[in-house]
């Protein structure tokens, strides 16, 4: 795994790891298996004060704006993201009903798993160091995780007169767990695709996806 001498933690307990990089559905399967649950659960709580820390020391922002800019920074998207920047989403142990879904959900879960490892291996300086480089940096350059990408979608589209649309392509899980599909199409041409829990969330991703390529 490139990632861990890129980011100096060559000596992680790899069993730890492994764990940390184990979905339920595999685990549901390989009854040997843990899942990265119970280190996702310490990795929340070890992000949480790191950034909250970096925030009290950084700036003058009161407790709500705080809280604010701190939830952007570690919501389902950004923790996403960041995994796919370092490169260990490729990884990621599912069961085979899973295999095809590896979904932001689970991914974004992963990076608070992998540090709850990173953590119980390697010690909280360890751990803070990995934060500031992987997320960190985001901070500082206020970079937009998530916002009402429709509408700036639809803003963008309205500039040049053509037609936009959100196309449920596929649902699928059992009725209380539901994933969704979504497409956008602007001038009947695939520009995004988007999963979520719900229609809503689908959609707004597969905006943020179209947009990424509409305003290059």
């Amino acid at each position: 795994m490139d990632f861990l001498k890129e980011y100096n933690l060559e000596k992680i307990d790899k069993k730890l790891l492994e764990e940390a990089l184990t979905h339920s559905s595999y685990s549901n399967e390989h009854k040997e298996s843990k899942n990265y649950e119970r280190l996702e659960f310490l990795g929340d709580a070890v992000l949480e004060l790191i950034t909250s820390e970096y925030f009290y020391l950084n700036t003058d922002c009161k407790e709500g704006e705080m809280t604010k800019k701190r939830a952007s920074f570690v919501c389902e998207q950004a923790l996403a993201y960041y995994v796919k920047q370092i490169g260990y989403d490729k990884y990621i142990r599912v069961g085979h009903g899973q295999e095809h879904d590896i979904n932001d959900t689970i991914i974004a879960d992963t990076y608070e798993s992998v540090l709850g490892a990173i953590y119980l291996s390697l010690g909280y300086d360890v751990a803070k160091k990995y934060v500031y480089k992987t997320v960190i940096p985001y901070i500082e350059k206020d970079f937009m995780f998530f916002d009402d990408y429709k509408t700036r979608l639809q803003e963008l589209v309205q500039t040049d007169k053509k037609s936009l649309e959100y196309v449920l392509v596929n649902e699928y899980g059992q009725s209380h767990d539901k994933t969704f599909e979504v497409e956008v199409r602007i001038d009947n041409i695939i520009y995004g695709k988007g999963r979520g829990k719900s229609k809503k969330e689908a959609e707004q991703h597969a905006a943020f996806d179209a947009y990424k390529k509409s305003a290059k």
